[in-house]
């Protein structure tokens, strides 16, 4: 088989792959999901490629996107400045992360908060946002909806300035296109705050959670978004030779997947021409939806959330999706998305992050007041940390006492029971002993040693055995003893015999 005719295979099943599942995402066929994807011209607003891009969709922290544009106009209509203060209510510092963890009562400039959450994604700050320049949360929501009607966002629904989960919140890649077009057309001098690499606050620098700045060549903006209802998602812009892309791409089950994505979709739009037969973003369809899919089963499921971005150090993989898929893919949209479901270029991440570029930003009306802030913030910190060590070194320091005055007051009750022994033995009386008898050890210092009274029990019939009789010490006799003696001691011994003999009768 030639080289050639190979590849037309290869290119053959690929597109087939690409027309049956790209973009289908899901645990199951039952379940699977197709998820919008949208590539369009900047300056006509001519669709290159379209995939579900009417379709409803949690649109995650993108919100921000409509949150700066409704500042923005506020601006343009000098209802307010971007050098307006926005305070952090106590509201606005509880909401969860991402966030800057600004303290109740912490005020900055406007300027200083859209590169806030244009950059970090910071949900406390965009809250603030919300809440100085609405007056409330409900008011600024009302404004986000009423001036997403009047530039032309058609599915739209605005509850919240940041994002976060909200069932009632959600808008489609058609809504972000046009949104986009609508902050680049309407705020030129703005142009620089969607393509920011990373702020600097105090010492800490904080890089754009768009994975694409620095890596994809010509990439000026504007913002990604995720949360576990709906995936990964990014609005992206990219210029080339003076042509400016705009592409959504909403969700992925991971931060590569989206940027690799979007990367190649930025690449195969280059390529393209929109020509007269391109639909314009007015002219799409509605979508059938009612309502977004939720998509935690698939990118969450009972894991962890997956971590916001990559890091800067992604390793590039070679190979492209015109490479991978040969030249016919300059015409032909199917094996564009063929390509995207390509397991080789699944596996490809974008070239390690360009250095960054930090802007400062700072609280307070300028540095210098945010300098002072942070230095009183910081002496405070080291203040309250120097309380907790001495309260906790006082802490120990009584517990060490306390063990040592309980270890001293045992060893007095000891030394005491000790003392009150020895006293007690002293004053006790003390009972003499008979000469050759001991004193039982159950009797009492005042029992006698005999008892008056008892009589003696007879052998065999008391408790206890008389006792035996002691041995009569015979005399030793004399070696030597005359006859006259013998006879003497004999006389008395007979006369003795008869008086008992006389007796008896």
């Amino acid at each position: 088989m030639s080289s050639s005719l190979y590849r037309r295979l290869t290119v053959g099943l690929a597109a087939l792959t690409g027309l049956l599942g790209a973009g289908l995402v899901g645990i199951g066929a039952a379940n699977a999901v197709t998820v919008p994807i949208l590539v369009a011209d900047v300056d006509s607003g001519k669709v290159i490629y379209a995939q579900a891009p009417t379709d409803p969709w949690y649109p995650a922290s993108i919100t921000k996107l409509m949150t700066t544009y409704v500042a923005l106009d506020l601006v343009r209509q000098g209802r307010v400045s971007l050098d307006s203060m926005i305070t952090i209510s106590a509201a606005a510092a509880a909401e969860p992360p991402s966030k800057m963890g600004f303290k109740p009562g912490t005020q900055l400039t406007l300027d200083n908060a859209l590169k806030i959450i244009m950059v970090k994604s910071a949900n406390d700050v965009a809250y603030a946002i919300g809440e100085s320049l609405g007056g409330s949360i409900d008011n600024f929501a009302a404004l986000m909806n009423e001036t997403a009607q009047r530039i032309g966002m058609r599915d739209s629904r605005w509850y919240n300035p940041n994002g976060l989960p909200d069932p009632r919140q959600w808008t489609s890649a058609r809504d972000m296109a046009v949104l986009a077009r609508a902050l680049i057309r309407d705020f030129p001098d703005s142009h620089d705050l969607f393509s920011i690499s990373a702020i600097q606050f105090g010492r800490a620098v904080m890089a754009n959670h768009n994975g694409l700045l620095g890596r994809y060549p010509g990439t000026d903006g504007m913002k990604t978004g995720f949360i576990c209802s709906g995936g990964f998602n990014v609005v992206a812009t990219a210029t080339r030779n003076g042509r400016r892309i705009v592409t959504i791409v909403m969700g992925q089950p991971t931060p590569r997947e989206r940027d690799v994505k979007t990367a190649d979709l930025f690449d195969y739009a280059f390529s393209q021409s929109a020509g007269w037969t391109s639909p314009t973003l007015d002219a799409l369809p509605p979508s059938a939806s009612p309502a977004p899919p939720d998509m935690r089963p698939f990118v969450c499921g009972g894991k962890k959330p997956p971590a916001i971005e990559d890091g800067a150090g992604a390793l590039s993989a070679p190979g492209s999706a015109a490479q991978l898929i040969g030249g016919s893919a300059a015409n032909s949209p199917a094996l564009a998305l063929a390509a995207f479901s390509n397991p080789a270029l699944r596996a490809r991440s974008l070239p390690p992050r360009a250095p960054l570029q930090p802007v400062a930003v700072w609280i307070g009306r300028n540095p210098a007041e945010g300098q002072q802030i942070l230095e009183a913030q910081e002496a405070e910190q080291k203040a309250a940390a120097a309380n907790t060590r001495a309260a906790k070194l006082e802490a120990a320091k009584a517990k060490r006492m306390a063990i040592l005055e309980a270890a001293k007051q045992a060893r007095a009750a000891r030394m005491e029971r000790a003392e009150a022994a020895k006293a007690a033995a002293k004053s006790a009386p003390k009972v003499a002993a008979k000469p050759g008898h001991g004193v039982p050890r159950n009797a009492s210092a005042y029992t006698a040693d005999e008892t008056t009274g008892m009589p003696e029990a007879k052998p065999g019939k008391g408790l206890t055995k008389p006792a035996p009789k002691a041995a009569a010490h015979k005399p030793v006799p004399a070696k030597a003893e005359s006859k006259s003696d013998k006879a003497a001691a004999k006389a008395p011994a007979k006369k003795s015999a008869a008086k008992k003999a006389a007796a008896d009768e």
